[in-house]
């Protein structure tokens, strides 16, 4: 199974009062959008891409196509109405992956573990979610929480929605992934977040 991505990329990122947009903001000498693309583009179980821009991120759009990179603008109306759009105007009716552009360490086995995930696991919508406690130890912002099974998460953004039902009004039943792996755990929402990330991904890996 290969799936479509769409790289979520149009939020103000007002959070973090930034001089930059937040795609664009340099994580270790390359912008968080540069990581992410290239997860995606390594990804043996992702198709193609798009790169989801608004209103509010022209210079990532404009980076975008100097890059070759296909664009979808959307209307800024929120993540999901956005979601909604994209997937609506690239024709996408089976599986999509959904990945936010500031998830610097995640990688393409990462993403292909999720799709995996999705293939076996008989549901319409698989999200990536991460233990509240593991982000706030590590001194990292907790902006947007869900609950699964009666317990809440830190919500990584990575998600697989079937393309045809993310349309329809009604609930969509939901699998997850739990996972405390570095590669959706450092999602960058505040500049300190920014800070901790970079001194995790500097330090050397455990032999």
């Amino acid at each position: 199974m290969r799936v479509p991505a769409l790289i979520m990329a149009g939020g103000k990122g007002k959070r973090m009062g930034l001089p930059v947009e937040k795609p664009l903001l340099p994580f270790l000498g390359k912008p968080l959008l540069d990581w992410v693309v290239e997860a995606v583009a390594s990804a043996e179980k992702v198709s193609e891409f798009y790169v989801v821009t608004s209103e509010n991120t022209p210079e990532t759009e404009k980076r975008c196509r100097s890059k070759g990179w296909k664009v979808l603008r959307t209307d800024a109306k929120g993540y999901h109405d956005d979601l909604k759009q994209a997937v609506r105007d690239a024709g996408l009716a089976g599986a999509v992956l959904t990945i936010p552009a500031d998830l610097p360490a995640v990688t393409g086995k990462f993403l292909d573990k999720v799709v995996s995930a999705f293939e076996v696991c008989g549901k319409d919508f698989l999200a990536v979610f991460v233990p509240i406690k593991t982000r706030e130890d590590l001194g990292l912002s907790v902006s947007s929480t869900d609950e699964y099974k009666g317990v809440w998460y830190a919500v990584a953004g990575v998600n697989i929605v079937n393309g045809a039902k993310i349309q329809e009004e009604r609930k969509i039943e939901t699998s997850a992934i739990i996972t405390e792996e570095k590669e959706v755990l450092l999602n960058i929402n505040t500049l300190k977040d920014l800070d901790v990330a970079e001194k995790i991904m500097r330090k050397p890996k455990k032999k």
